[in-house]
């Protein structure tokens, strides 16, 4: 469900409930090239250009999300976050009716035309969730076009100028293809892989400041022999077994060696045993 800030605006004859943005606690560790081939999308060098919408391809828990974030406050822009998932409607997308407290029918606009209304940038998120239904409604808004149209109320509505836009696809099962009319709309394919040894243990310290160097250096470790592997494992997967570990010891007494194998399993499964030491 959208959050709604209260902030509204007159389009047409309609007034219109805005989204808030987004205030996400991610840092960006590492890897300042993937910054810089956003930031090199959305740039406009000409009057007669228009920006690019990047889609950020990886396996879950890689940082697309983050790094769309990281993206987005380098331009000092507020941020839109949309979940994607496969009940996503074409409405949900655009502005949907709600029932005010006083009776009457109000409308709300999503995160994305928030965005577009107010030159932020939105953020889809796992966007291989949604229908072609869903997409084939931002066919407009991801061409030289640039707008929206809402059946709903019937208001045409064009992206401001600083308007930028950005998909995250994980690199899985997905529940849906994306269609090839929406896919070439949705370029250039910026790929995160799986960050090397030492950028994964800075990501790892920046999440875990308070983890001590010997479990940082474990979890480390177990993720690089599961890179090696093709293993799904990522650093997030990591911060959560480390945090895990971290809680085990100081509520439960165990010693470090216990918590962290109770982690490995709880987190992972017992599959995972074979990638420690």
């Amino acid at each position: 469900m959208e959050s709604h800030s209260g902030e509204t605006v007159t389009i047409g004859s309609l007034e219109i409930m805005l989204a808030q943005p987004a205030a996400l606690p991610l840092k960006w560790v590492g890897q300042k090239e993937l910054i810089k081939q956003v930031l090199a999308a959305w740039m406009v060098i000409d009057e007669k250009d228009v920006p690019f919408n990047p889609r950020l391809v990886g396996k879950p828990g890689v940082g697309k999300t983050t790094l769309g974030y990281a993206a987005a406050k380098q331009l000092n822009r507020q941020v839109y976050l949309f979940q994607a998932t496969m009940d996503t409607r074409p409405e949900d997308l655009i502005i949907t009716p709600v029932m005010g407290g006083d009776g009457q029918v109000k409308y709300a606009a999503s995160s994305l035309v928030t965005a577009m209304i107010r030159g932020g940038v939105c953020i889809l998120d796992e966007g291989n969730r949604m229908s072609e239904k869903s997409w084939a409604s931002l066919a407009p808004l991801l061409d030289d076009r640039r707008y929206a149209e809402s059946l709903i109320t019937g208001l045409t509505l064009p992206a401001h100028p600083d308007f930028r836009f950005v998909v995250t696809i994980n690199e899985d099962a997905s529940t849906y293809e994306i269609p090839e009319y929406i896919h070439s709309r949705l370029q250039p394919q910026i790929f995160i892989d799986f960050p090397d040894r030492e950028d994964e243990r800075l990501i790892l310290k920046e999440n875990l400041p308070f983890a001590d160097e010997d479990i940082l250096n474990y979890m480390v470790d177990l993720l690089q022999r599961a890179h090696a592997a093709d293993e799904v494992y990522s650093v997030r997967d990591g911060i959560n077994m480390a945090r895990y570990a971290l809680k085990m010891m100081h509520g439960t007494g165990m010693s470090r060696k216990e918590a962290i194998q109770h982690a490995i399993l709880n987190v992972l499964g017992e599959e995972a045993l074979r990638y420690t030491e």
